[in-house]
């Protein structure tokens, strides 16, 4: 059983200054399927807003005689043009805004699931450490040089290049200067880390983590 892992950090300018060792608990945990399965579905069942609302046959306008007699005329039988097959008629078997989409999720799955997808992208080599990101304006030119430098110094290539968004950035603390800066680059999406969850993981091949001194520690508080 593997009992020590280390990282490399890097800093702004793409040159790695230092190790960090990894928890084995967060970053060398096992690839659970069925866990993060079950914890992706529920989170995205939550984000549901179940607004979604059909009317059934008693519920629409019209339709309160029969179309034509039930004989005589060569055509089908109809009792009401309320029926699902009218145009206009009711819909069967359609969503309702009663039905409740939550699922319930506790803290001990939704870590084991988050430390799960965590050791699976460090294991394929798509997590990046960096001690800190700062910036002394916002310009959007800047974080772009960043990411360039992050990109050559650690090999992560398609962060700097992709037109789609492919890397999470997960800041340790709120700077504004940073997310103005960040938020036009179209290859990423920011996140703060005390949110981060496997289900926005899984969305981005890469993620860079911001103060991996301070966010290691927090997330194995977290489990």
């Amino acid at each position: 059983m593997q009992t020590k892992m280390e990282a490399k950090i890097y800093n702004q300018k793409g040159i790695s200054t230092k190790t960090i060792t990894l928890p084995v608990k967060v970053f060398g945990a096992k690839w659970r399927a069925d866990l993060v399965h079950q914890v992706v579905e529920g989170m995205r069942s939550n984000k549901r807003a179940g607004t979604a609302d059909t009317k059934d046959r008693g519920e629409v306008r019209g339709g309160g005689k029969k179309p034509w007699k039930q004989k005589g005329t060569g055509r089908a039988r109809h009792g009401s043009t309320r029926s699902p097959i009218w145009v206009g008629g009711g819909v069967t078997h359609g969503p309702l805004s009663d039905k409740n989409y939550k699922r319930k999720i506790s803290k001990k799955m939704r870590a084991q699931a988050l430390f799960s997808v965590l050791s699976k992208k460090i294991k394929d080599n798509e997590i990046l450490f960096v001690d800190s990101l700062f910036l002394p304006e916002t310009k959007t030119k800047n974080a772009l040089e960043v990411m360039k430098n992050l990109s050559k110094g650690s090999g992560f290539k398609p962060i700097a290049s992709s037109k789609k968004p492919r890397i999470l950035v997960a800041l340790f603390e709120r700077s504004e200067k940073i997310e103005k800066s960040f938020r036009n680059l179209p290859q990423l999406e920011i996140v703060f880390l005390k949110n981060l969850n496997p289900l926005d993981v899984l969305k981005y091949q890469y993620l860079l983590i911001e103060n991996p001194e301070g966010s290691v520690k927090f997330l194995e508080s977290r489990g």
